[in-house]
């Protein structure tokens, strides 16, 4: 049960309070029946994180906030850790630090997009986009490959239209378009309850005794 343990530890399990963000809508999707529920909830909130963190960095980069924009950042990568921890809790230690480097990667490839976007770079949103296509094949070769219950064309999938949402929402925040940013982080953030449920339901199957 060190995974549970680690999480009781790390406060996890009590998803944190919404934060208002501009245009912010709260995600609306149901619980999906899933036999581990506090996984499911553990890994619902930490990938909502992940698209909290970059969308405040995306606000914060429009604003030319510098220190707006650093504390985000930093949010990011505390989030990509907990994470990895999350990971490293069921497949050991070098499982942890594979999927830390692959959120890295995801991270550095929408940092460069959103930073891209805002200078009006488009040959570096292209560019950005294309890591993140990548990184995202990574990460389904690696989870699929850690997890039977977790086919490698579903996961890639699943990550590519996560990629898709954050070129989009990058985009309209950097052209202040309200309305369709807040249409992408109400998709968005089911989106992020769809891939925790797949991860959860998959976890479930594969380790009945310690996931609950």
């Amino acid at each position: 049960m060190k995974y549970l343990t680690f999480l009781l530890i790390s406060g996890l399990l009590v998803p944190p309070g919404a934060q208002a963000h501009e245009g912010a809508h709260a995600a609306a999707t149901p619980t999906a029946a899933v036999s581990a529920p506090k996984l499911q909830a553990t890994l619902r909130t930490l990938w909502h994180g992940h698209v909290e963190k970059t969308r405040e960095y995306a606000f914060a980069v429009k604003a030319g906030d510098a220190r707006r924009s650093e504390a985000a950042a930093n949010a990011v990568v505390a989030n990509a850790k907990q994470l990895s921890a999350a990971v490293a809790g069921f497949y050991g230690k070098p499982a942890g630090e594979r999927m830390l480097a692959l959120l890295a990667g995801h991270w550095g490839a929408v940092k460069a997009m959103t930073d891209a976007e805002r200078a009006g770079n488009r040959n570096g949103v292209n560019a950005a986009m294309a890591t993140l296509t990548q990184n995202a094949g990574e990460i389904a070769v690696f989870l699929s490959g850690a997890n039977p219950y977790l086919p490698q064309d579903a996961v890639r999938g699943l990550l590519i239209a996560h990629g898709a949402h954050h070129a989009a929402q990058i985009s309209e925040v950097m052209r202040g378009d309200r309305v369709g940013e807040a249409k992408t982080w109400a998709a968005m953030q089911q989106h992020m309850d769809t891939i925790a449920d797949a991860m959860a339901g998959a976890l479930a199957k594969q380790f009945p005794k310690q996931a609950s």
